[in-house]
Order: C-alpha cells, then sequence, then structure tokens
C-alpha cells in the first residue's frame, strides 16, 4: 500500500485514524495500541503476506533479547546476548538482502555453480533491522526496562516511517506514546500534518513522477542517447530522486503529526551543501546519525588520529553503500562517497576554502555523478552513461543555432541531428532554482500558521495530486 494510492488516502487512512482515536476513549489505552499495531502489520503485509512472519519474528527476537539484556547483570553475559543480537538482525538481513548477491560473485570468481535462492526483499527490511540493532545497543548501555511489548512494537511497526523511514531512535517514538496528552486529537497537529503531507504528496505525484519518466525514459533507451540527451537524462534522475525522497520524508512527518508522533527531520535541502560533510548532514540524516553512533564512534571516531580517523570515514560510507542494496553499482557509489569524504577531510585540515559558488557546484557535480551508479543496474550500465556523458561526439547544437552555424560557415557545417528542447531546459533550471533558493517543507512547516491562503493552496495541490494518482508508483527508497 503505497501513501500516494487512492486505497490508502481514501481507504485504510481514514479508518485507522477514526479507529484510534475511537478506542482511545475507553479506559484501557492499549486497546488502541493493538488496534493500531494490528493496522500497521496489514499495512505492511498489503504487498505481500509472506513478509509478516519475517518482521513479526524479528520484533520477537529482538524484545526478547531485550528483555534478557535488562535482568541480566553479568557485563560479559550481556555483551555476549548482545553480539548474538546483532548477528541475528545482521544475518537476516543478508540471507534476504545479500545471499544472491554474494553467491554470484562466488560463482564467478571461483567458477563454482551454487544454487541462488531468488528471494524477494522482504519491504523495510533494512530500516527496521537498524533500528532494532540500535534499540539492542541501547538496552546494552543504558537498559529499556520501561518499555512493554505493545509500546516496542508500535515503534517497530509504526506505519508513517515503516517502509522508508526515517531511521527512528526508539526513544523518539516510546516517550511520546508515554505521554497523555497526544491520547487526544490535536487539531494544530492534524492542520500541520495535513498541510506537509500535501506538501509531499505534490513533490511525489507531480515532481518526482514527471521527471522519472525522462530518466526512465533515458536508461532505458541508453544505447540511442547523445551528448545532451545523457545529461537530461541524468539530471532528470537526480531531480527525480531528490523530490521521491523528499516527497515520502514530509508525508511521514505529516502522518505522523495525525497521531501526535513527531517523527526526526530527515531531509535539509541537500542539494544546496557546498561540501560533501553538509550533505550527509541534510542528506538521510536519519541514516547519518545511525552510523555516526553505532558504527563511527564505537570504531574510535575521529580519536585516534587522522589516519584512522580517514579509515572510519570510508568504512561507514562503504557499508553504506552495500546498505543501499546488493550490488557493486551501490558499492561503488559508497566508495565514491567514502573517498569524497575523506579528501575533504583533509582538504579541510588545512583550513582552505573555496568560492561559496565553486563548492556548491563541486559538491553538487560530484554528488550529480555519483547518483549515475545509484540508478544504473549494472556497472557496464554505468560506464556507458558516463560515456555518453563526457563524449563530444555525442554533442549537437540547437536547431535554431545549427542554422546560423551552417548559414554564414557552409551548408554541411554542422548536422542537425537533434532537437534541443528549449522549454525542457527552462524546466529543468526553474525546479533546480526551487531547490536551491526556495523555503522548504520543513522551514515552512516551522512557521506554519493555518489561514485562508494555506487552505487554498493545501486544497489546489492536494487535487491536483489526487488527480493524478492513476500513475501510481513506489518510491524510489521502498528498494533499500
Amino acid at each position: 500500500m503505497l501513501f500516494n494510492s487512492y486505497i490508502f488516502i481514501l481507504g485504510f487512512f481514514p479508518v485507522v485514524f477514526a479507529g484510534y482515536y475511537l478506542l482511545l476513549n475507553l479506559k484501557n489505552k492499549n486497546i488502541a495500541k493493538i488496534f493500531f499495531i494490528i493496522a500497521n502489520l496489514y499495512f505492511y503485509s498489503y504487498w505481500n503476506v509472506k513478509y509478516l512472519p519475517i518482521i513479526l519474528s524479528s520484533i520477537a527476537v529482538n524484545f526478547t533479547l531485550a528483555t534478557i539484556l535488562n535482568k541480566l547483570q553479568s557485563v560479559a553475559v550481556r555483551r555476549l546476548i548482545l553480539t548474538l543480537g546483532i548477528l541475528f538482525n545482521i544475518c537476516l538481513l543478508g540471507y534476504y538482502k545479500y545471499y544472491d548477491f554474494f553467491m554470484t560473485n562466488i560463482n564467478a570468481v571461483f567458477r563454482t555453480d551454487i544454487s541462488l535462492l531468488n528471494l524477494a526483499l522482504p519491504l523495510a527490511i533494512s530500516f527496521f533491522t537498524f533500528q532494532q540493532i540500535a534499540y539492542l545497543v541501547d538496552t546494552f548501555r543504558e537498559g529499556t526496562k520501561e518499555y512493554t511489548l505493545l509500546d516496542y512494537a508500535f515503534f517497530v511497526t509504526f506505519f508513517p516511517h515503516l517502509i522508508a523511514g526515517p531511521i527512528v531512535h526508539h526513544r523518539e517514538i516510546i516517550d511520546q506514546l508515554h505521554d497523555g496528552t497526544n491520547y487526544k486529537i490535536k487539531l494544530n497537529n492534524i492542520a500541520a500534518g495535513l498541510y506537509i503531507f500535501s506538501i509531499g504528496l505534490f513533490k511525489k505525484v507531480i515532481i518526482a513522477d514527471t521527471f522519472a519518466g525522462w530518466a526512465n525514459s533515458g536508461y532505458g533507451n541508453i544505447g540511442h542517447l547523445t551528448l545532451y540527451d545523457s545529461w537530461v537524462t541524468t539530471l532528470a534522475y537526480t531531480i527525480q530522486l531528490y523530490f521521491d525522497f523528499s516527497g515520502y520524508c514530509d508525508m511521514a512527518i505529516g502522518l505522523g503529526l495525525f497521531f501526535n508522533i513527531k517523527l526526526p527531520v530527515n531531509f535539509d535541502s541537500p542539494y544546496r551543501s557546498l561540501d560533501i560533510q553538509e550533505f550527509w548532514r541534510r542528506w538521510h540524516m536519519t541514516l547519518g546519525r545511525f552510523f555516526t553512533h553505532y558504527l563511527y564512534i564505537p570504531l574510535g571516531g575521529s580519536r585516534k588520529g587522522n589516519l584512522r580517523t580517514y579509515v572510519n570515514l570510508f568504512i561507514i560510507f562503504f557499508v553504506s553503500g552495500i546498505w543501499h542494496g546488493a550490488g557493486w553499482t551501490f558499492v561503488i557509489w559508497g566508495i565514491m562517497h567514502g573517498v569524497a569524504s575523506v579528501i575533504y577531510r583533509f582538504w579541510k585540515s588545512f583550513n582552505l576554502r573555496l568560492p561559496k559558488f565553486v563548492a556548491w557546484f563541486v559538491t553538487f557535480f560530484f554528488v550529480h555523478i555519483a547518483w549515475v551508479f545509484f540508478r544504473s543496474p549494472d556497472l557496464a550500465t554505468a560506464k556507458l552513461m558516463l560515456t555518453k556523458m563526457f563524449t563530444i561526439q555525442g554533442f549537437h547544437f540547437p536547431p535554431g543555432l545549427t542554422a546560423i552555424f551552417n548559414e554564414r560557415l557552409g551548408t554541411h557545417f554542422i548536422p542537425e541531428m537533434y532537437y534541443f528542447d528549449l522549454k525542457l531546459v527552462v524546466l529543468f533550471a526553474f525546479i533546480l532554482g526551487i531547490v536551491l533558493f526556495a523555503k522548504n517543507s520543513i522551514e515552512r512547516l516551522n512557521t506554519f500558521k493555518p489561514n485562508l491562503r494555506l487552505a487554498v493552496f493545501i486544497s489546489l495541490i492536494a487535487v491536483i495530486s489526487l488527480l493524478y494518482l492513476n500513475r501510481v508508483s513506489e518510491f524510489l527508497y521502498f528498494k533499500f
């Protein structure tokens, strides 16, 4: 079930919203929680009910291990339980997400013939696995005795963040559940939730899915692309991914607010970044937070000298690449960001600064090129696309400019081979201008005050978005 679908907007969500708040009027609030958890599990299993035992098993095992950790006194035994818990989660993720990838490469290197399982990737397994690893680690460090199974299941399965993040810290959800004031409808939260959900829906349905047309067409016909086509294709994907993920993050925050749960900000205009470090403080912010607290710092962070710092930086981006997908394109993408982060850290140690425009251009250009690997289904496709992007033989002037050159320099000086779409260039420039200079949705949400003008605005973009729900498409981060 997708946020950008009629069945969710007009069916599932209204029923869950009404049922949850009606049941909260009962003396026993646990009944409302149970209803909500069941609704979350229905939402999760809507795609494929075969996924349901996986997430239920994960919840049961992790909560049981956390309960044992809370009761044990021996540090050595507790460390053993923690290690077993982390291994369980990594093995669960590895089996479903990486088994075929590793076996394919083993077969290629050692000329073996190990059978592949062709497993379907369980939805959201990368997200709920990381959240539960963090829960076990925090239980080991500080304890979580005050949590009930209902609290924990609510936190893991909360449908606004379940499928594609943000990667939420358990206290960010459960502490709000323990606040009794959140068991009543708050009109301000509903207004704010509707506001940012509508913005996110518009981003996904109107902007991201429109640019997806150019990106998918280009990658589907890569052999026929000219230099101009290749840049249109890759820029279209750069814009598509931005608004697709940003739209999901907005919709998740909006849906959370309907239930008085404030989810953490996960996206903050990353294409405005002046360096790669800033980019990762703005893009998938909760993933960066997870890697910082549960990998980078335990590895030693920046406390053990420059060389160790560079190695630790590289490791977290290498792991980030693997986390995003089981393929060499994601590995290369992670390595690229790891190397870029190390270079920037080294550059920064000399207190050198580039002019702002140059710094922005270098950062955006690098991120854009790296997205080619992120989008490509294999390394051969990525290589061909980059070749198209940087091969001057594939360049063709606009027909108007071609006519001028041919008239003045000879009738066949420049062949008229490709139509340069000025409207398309203007559209790309306009959208990038909004990305770089307009207030983002989180900034607008922080200053949100309901009024007639905003009501008209929300109604307009919501109606436009609903009219285009006939071209329903999954969010890109559902793949990870």
